[in-house]
């Protein structure tokens, strides 16, 4: 980890680089479910035949909710997958920016403040009327 206040602000500009070169991104899993279809006729309700699936979804939180979404094609799936590979990526290179802000606000010296006529207290105002006539 780069120890000087400029190595750290390269490194600090060089993760903001790469979060910008990220591609189509976006939060969830992808999961498969199995079950039985409501057709009484079918082979999967016959004893010892398995069930329909692994149907594949892609389950995220948006508003407070969990949404669930089919993913019906194998190109579907492989779209997901990218795309929350590259939200791991993004989570990562979050995490890192703020570790790295955090030791440059550390490292940055503080600068001691100069008692200039724009920093001092203005006079406050009366509260008392004129009583011009």
């Amino acid at each position: 980890m780069p120890d000087s206040l400029a190595e750290l602000e390269q490194r600090r500009s060089s993760i903001a680089q790469q979060i910008g070169e990220l591609g189509d991104f976006r939060s969830g899993s992808i999961t498969g479910t199995s079950g039985r279809c409501g057709k009484q006729n079918c082979r999967c309700h016959e004893p010892n035949q398995p069930a329909h699936g692994p149907n594949l979804r892609l389950t995220y939180k948006a508003g407070g909710k969990t949404i669930t979404e089919s993913l019906p094609t194998p190109a579907a799936a492989h779209k997901a997958q990218r795309e929350i590979a590259e939200f791991r990526k993004f989570q990562k290179l979050s995490r890192e920016l703020v570790q790295v802000n955090a030791r440059i606000c550390q490292s940055r010296p503080v600068e001691e403040a100069s008692s200039s006529a724009q920093e001092k207290k203005r006079p406050r105002q009366s509260g008392k009327k004129s009583r011009a006539k």
